[in-house]
């Protein structure tokens, strides 16, 4: 029950903020806590950056953690209406399955995923959630996470689900620098074998990655010969255009 009451004390303080920069002696008056349990909370909130002082004065505002929260808030309703024609169209045009997924902790959740009249076929994954390290969709999420993030997901134990998952943090580093670089990830029997998948970050209005759009097939006919660079551009493509539709301006 401490641990609730300290929640709920938290977000009165975080609440109490968004109204504007306010010293610690007035935030314990409007919330009515003790001065030194509002500082002790103030202090808690600015090490995780929920909170921060102003420059060269005693006041407290919003941090940049919580502006960062806000940014990423896509509702995922809004978000599946503008990129489900193009889901369509990649998948119509490649001829295998494409897909969206977002991030949720550790894991993507895949939310969308349009098939292909193959009878051989991947299976539906939406409504699957599954850690960002095995497939390119989660990768191309973490290669554009704030740095101390991505750094805190390589810290923890990764675990292997085929032979070719990548598990090394160090190798991990360099695929998502590769990633950032070239703005699409490439994955074959990484989660699963039999899989081949390619996946493009998809960004909202503040510049920061809400989603992956990703095409994946058996590996034995996609991608199929003399087609990678295509199947990347239509990818690439396609990401570009959804998070265009949210709001996000042309990248380089």
């Amino acid at each position: 029950m401490s641990r609730v009451q300290s929640i709920e004390r938290a977000f009165a303080i975080l609440s109490t903020l968004a109204e504007g920069p306010i010293g610690v002696t007035e935030v314990a008056g409007r919330v009515g806590l003790p001065k030194s349990t509002a500082a002790r909370l103030l202090t808690a909130l600015w090490h995780v950056g929920a909170v921060e002082q102003e420059a060269g004065g005693t006041r407290y505002r919003l941090g940049p953690r919580i502006a960062d929260f806000a940014r990423q808030h896509v509702p995922t309703r809004d978000l599946l209406a503008v990129a489900h024609p193009h889901l369509a169209e990649l998948a119509t045009g490649i001829g295998e399955a494409a897909g969206l997924s977002v991030p949720d902790g550790r894991v993507v959740h895949y939310v969308d995923q349009v098939g292909t009249a193959h009878q051989v076929q991947i299976r539906d994954w939406t409504g699957s959630r599954v850690p960002m390290h095995a497939v390119p969709s989660g990768q191309v999420i973490l290669a554009h996470l704030r740095p101390d993030a991505a750094e805190r997901f390589l810290a923890t134990p990764l675990e292997s689900y085929a032979p070719a998952t990548m598990t090394d943090p160090g190798v991990l580093r360099e695929r998502l620098g590769q990633i950032r670089r070239d703005g699409f990830a490439w994955a074959l029997d990484e989660f699963s074998d039999g899989i081949a998948s390619v996946a493009a970050p998809v960004f909202g209005s503040g510049g920061e990655v809400v989603a992956a759009v990703h095409v994946h097939g058996p590996s034995y006919r996609f991608p199929t010969h003399g087609t990678l660079d295509r199947v990347t551009e239509r990818v690439v493509r396609a990401a570009a255009r959804i998070s265009a539709g949210l709001g996000h301006g042309p990248r380089p």
